[in-house]
């Protein structure tokens, strides 16, 4: 199952979530400090600019969500 990514800006934490297929529901997983994973907080807030976007990337979207799921496995 994938996660879901968000930026706390205040604490500079990622909040991460999961989703089951088909399902609307979110589930919260837990919260990581910047301190505890940088790569992870500097990928997601490239991920949320990229999402934000006016002329947004499917395809650039999908290449930092993956390399996101990769950091927060790690």
């Amino acid at each position: 199952m994938n996660k879901l990514f968000a930026i706390d800006t205040e604490t500079q934490e990622v909040i991460v979530s999961e989703s089951p297929k088909g399902s609307k529901a979110i589930h919260f997983i837990e919260r990581v400090a910047k301190n505890d994973n940088a790569e992870l907080y500097e990928a997601v807030v490239k991920l949320t600019e990229v999402a934000k976007a006016a002329d947004f990337d499917l395809k650039e979207f999908k290449a930092l969500d993956k390399a996101c799921q990769g950091l927060y496995r790690k």
